[in-house]
């Protein structure tokens, strides 16, 4: 069809949005995802933590098993408003495994050079357009839970220092924080203080309260984004409240029809 300026249409998009949560381990990432309204929860590794009560479709060994509970979810009628993956470093073996399966291959490092992890970006392709469908079609708000780990950042122009990050290989990392909409780092503030232990030397040690925080903006210890212009960039996580801190933020215009109950 012929471009015309009459047919400019506004960019502002309804759908729901895809969020990516990371942490530590025990950390509360998927308590703060099952307070999400009536979610299903696609596991990756073993179940939910104590006192989580998600449906599920079990444990998933499988690429084609993930997809096959996408693709339920995709055409039959259901109430469910929210997605939760637990986890993606969870899911990102069983991506390397489909693409070995179809390139033939014994392991995703087979071909070398790193072209088996390129190769892998395809699938994860794959996966994220399944995810854009829920959203746009089913209008699901997609949460993915993924581990942290302590990793060297080489920023260019600085010294390079550490910082919490996804514990995934950097290609599938790559794909999922430039498509998510919301990635959301859960921990702790912590505070390295130095004290005098004598003969003229000190030792450090790090100092943190038990409460937890939602960081929603990066910083050097951590990755994370939003795209709410007012967001703050932490907020405070009382268990049960994660979301109605989350929900004036990320559903600014149209909150989620149980949200108040949730």
């Amino acid at each position: 069809m012929a471009i015309d300026i009459k047919n400019l249409k506004s960019t502002r998009t309804e759908h729901p949005p895809r969020i990516l949560v990371h942490g530590v381990a025990g950390i509360g990432k998927t308590s703060l995802a099952a307070e999400f309204p009536a979610p299903v929860m696609i596991d990756t590794e073993e179940g939910a933590p104590a006192g989580v009560d998600i449906p599920s479709f079990g444990l998933l060994a499988s690429y084609a098993h993930v997809n096959d509970a996408m693709g339920s979810l995709a055409t039959e009628e259901h109430d469910f408003q929210t997605l939760i993956l637990d986890s993606v470093d969870g899911l990102e073996p069983l991506i390397w495994r489909e693409t070995c399966a179809r390139n033939g291959w014994k392991s995703i490092e087979e071909p070398g050079y790193g072209k088996g992890y390129l190769a892998a970006d395809d699938v994860w392709s794959e996966f994220m357009t399944g995810v854009d469908f829920l959203r746009r079609e089913k209008m699901m708000t997609v949460i993915l839970l993924a581990h942290s780990d302590v990793k060297q950042f080489d920023e260019p122009g600085k010294a390079p220092y550490s910082r919490y990050d996804l514990r995934m290989h950097k290609r599938g990392a790559a794909i999922l924080t430039d498509r998510c909409d919301y990635i959301l780092f859960v921990g702790a503030k912590t505070e390295v203080k130095e004290v005098d232990v004598g003969f003229n030397k000190k030792a450090s040690h790090a100092e943190g309260g038990g409460a937890r925080w939602i960081f929603t903006d990066a910083r050097p210890a951590f990755i994370a984004k939003n795209r709410s212009l007012n967001m703050p960039a932490q907020l405070l996580y009382k268990k049960g409240e994660g979301f109605k801190a989350l929900a004036p933020h990320i559903f600014p215009n149209s909150q989620p029809a149980n949200a108040a109950a949730a």
